[in-house]
């Protein structure tokens, strides 16, 4: 198991390295630059140039990225530009609310969709089975934006249900709890139906199975076959779908949290790259992406703890 798992954090190191590289370089292409963004429109010259020498940008690019990297290997992410303050104060801020997000999100999205899903395949072939399937099909192809937009317009605007605007506190108190609702149900919302539809494929493979047939024969109740032997056999695959729409998650946490005026990572880059503050764009695709990259490891390691033969490949 250890071997398996410096096998899997050894493969996520190059991958983090590529990342970095490309949002270096995704900087760069960008027609603005940071030293006029923080000289003013107002500024000279001289001003400018001497500006873009303290921030190293008149360097070559090979030995900007150097430089980035060694800043990066001592913790330090840089200043923003547009309001001075470090990126790693304003990322650990923000790091806070879009967890609380994402896990408001899959508390609910996750066991509804193994749920759907499980239903789905039990009851196969009838009209409940296509109705499930039929609003999995729309939950994966309604867009984030519009499912956010959708709930603001009725739930918070018209009917003036919940609050739709920006964080209102912690989880564990009641107005944070109420202004958390409307983002998770449309972050999740687009969850529920990749992991309804495979939940449904691998239960119905694991209802046909042998072992699934021998434990009706010796007289077990249904609601034990579903549950102990065919469900706990199917969640591999649907653990392995799990952590890989986690990752695509954040993604959609950027937008949630753009519609919503919620603080987090998202919402920060967000702005970050609209304002042209590079160091503060940087650091939070630095953030979002080593998300990314650990979340796939940590479902790589839980899929070698379900399924042995994965640790000896």
């Amino acid at each position: 198991m250890l071997r398996h798992a410096l096998h899997r954090f050894a493969l996520a190191v190059p991958v983090l390295f590529g990342v970095l590289l490309i949002g270096f370089l995704l900087m760069q292409v960008v027609p603005t630059d940071p030293a006029t963004v923080r000289a003013g429109p107002q500024a000279t010259q001289e001003v400018i140039a001497e500006i873009r020498r303290e921030l190293g940008l008149d360097q070559p690019i090979w030995v900007q990225f150097g430089l980035y990297i060694w800043r990066l290997a001592q913790g330090d992410l840089g200043v923003s530009i547009i309001n001075n303050v470090p990126v790693t104060q304003e990322l650990g801020a923000t790091i806070g609310p879009t967890l609380e997000l994402m896990f408001a999100a899959l508390v609910w999205s996750i066991p509804s969709g193994i749920l759907l899903g499980t239903v789905a395949a039990y009851w196969r072939g009838s009209l409940l089975d296509r109705l499930i399937m039929a609003v999995s099909v729309a939950g994966v192809s309604v867009p984030v934006f519009f499912l956010g937009l959708v709930l603001i317009w009725f739930v918070g605007f018209q009917w003036q249900l919940l609050p739709f605007t920006g964080r209102a506190g912690p989880l564990w108190t009641l107005d944070g709890l109420l202004a958390i609702i409307l983002p998770a149900v449309t972050l999740g919302g687009v969850f529920v139906g990749p992991v309804a539809r495979m939940t449904r494929t691998a239960v119905v493979d694991a209802l046909g199975a042998e072992h699934v047939r021998t434990a009706r024969a010796k007289g077990l109740a249904e609601r034990l076959v579903v549950l102990r032997h065919a469900l706990r056999n199917a969640l591999i695959p649907v653990i392995t779908l799990i952590g890989l729409q986690i990752g695509f998650l954040l993604g959609g946490a950027v937008v949630t949290e753009t519609i919503f005026s919620w603080p987090g990572v998202g919402r920060l880059a967000v702005g970050a790259i609209l304002s042209s503050d590079f160091p503060m764009a940087q650091g939070t695709i630095i953030v979002l992406s080593a998300g990314f990259i650990v979340i796939n490891l940590v479902v790589d390691l839980l899929y070698a703890v379900l399924d042995p033969r994965v640790r000896q490949s």
